[in-house]
């Protein structure tokens, strides 16, 4: 009986120390390691809905106003574009032309599903709602620019496409905002997702080993990363590297405006930070426009008029107040 519970006490002595062991050695390092840069956010779609009390939408006194019984444009678009879009239905459309299954919309769908059918206002994010806008139930989708891929695949359907420069945005890195890298070079964010940098003293900061994330392929920011690189990314995967610190990639307003996320910190690029002036004036290098695309053969002359209003005077200061920054005039 004595060697029974000896052998029992042994077990769970073993099991304490193994949990130990795995706590400091594992969890307890991940927790602190810089990694919450890691952290995939959802935009919180309740937020931009458009003729809605409170909606965090851009308002302008627009001269474009459609009419029920228009032919209205459907619009979608990649989820760091929602605001803008939201907010030209908020301006231009008729109130009740945005519509919901079940009648009210639903936060519980991972993409915001629950728009109507004959809703002008839909949310499939990049690659479904460029595919929808391809084969025709969306007119107007706002992207950054598509990828080689989804170009060749409207070719393929024998589909030709608008598209058409309405904004400017900051394509950005980020990380936790513990780690004390406040910037890097082009030529060193390359090198650590070439695998040449692997830790975080080469550039710097502390001892820890890079933890190089990448987004889904046919993402917006995934085809600007990309371009950035050249390439396509294929990345050696260090199972060690979980251990370290994370380093991402997104959009300026996705990152801080619309998931508003404190944990983590832009980092600036070649000595310049990714702040609004900064991409006016041209001097962070990673500028880009974004987009709306349409298809040459959709006969629906609103979708031209809804374009020429965003080029406009109005049209731009509603992409400023979304948060954006306006085409150079």
């Amino acid at each position: 009986m004595k060697g029974r519970i000896m052998a029992i006490l042994s077990v769970v002595l073993v099991t304490v120390l193994v949990n130990g062991f795995i706590f400091m050695t594992v969890t307890r390092r991940v927790g602190n390691n810089f990694s919450s840069a890691s952290q995939r956010k959802m935009i919180d779609v309740s937020r931009y809905l458009p003729f809605e009390e409170g909606s965090d939408l851009a308002r302008v006194d627009s001269s474009l106003k459609f009419e029920e019984g228009d032919d209205l444009p459907v619009l979608d678009g990649a989820a760091a574009l929602v605001p803008v879009y939201a907010s030209v239905i908020d301006n231009c459309y008729p109130e009740g032309s945005v519509t919901y299954e079940g009648g009210a919309f639903s936060d519980e769908n991972f993409y915001g599903e629950n728009f109507a059918d004959d809703s002008v206002m839909q949310y499939q994010n990049t690659i479904r709602g460029f595919d929808a806008m391809v084969d025709g139930s969306v007119d107007l989708f706002f992207t950054a620019h598509p990828s080689a891929e989804q170009l060749e695949s409207a070719a393929e359907k024998g589909v030709e496409l608008e598209i058409v420069p309405v904004g400017l945005e900051a394509f950005v890195f980020f990380v936790n905002s513990k780690n004390p890298v406040d910037g890097l070079t082009a030529d060193q964010i390359r090198d650590i997702y070439t695998g040449k940098i692997t830790n975080w003293n080469e550039v710097g900061g502390p001892s820890k080993l890079i933890n190089p994330l990448v987004r889904i392929k046919g993402s917006g920011s995934q085809t600007m990363m990309e371009k950035f690189m050249g390439k396509e990314i294929v990345l050696t995967h260090n199972p060690m590297n979980i251990l370290g610190g994370s380093i991402g990639y997104s959009f300026r307003y996705y990152l801080s405006g619309m998931v508003a996320d404190t944990g983590v910190k832009m980092l600036a690029v070649d000595g310049a930070y990714p702040d609004a002036e900064n991409i006016r004036n041209g001097s962070y290098p990673l500028t880009a426009s974004f987009y709306v695309v349409y298809r040459k053969d959709n006969d629906n002359k609103n979708i031209k008029e809804l374009v020429e209003w965003l080029l406009s005077d109005e049209g731009q200061r509603l992409i400023e107040d979304c948060g954006y920054v306006a085409l150079p005039k």
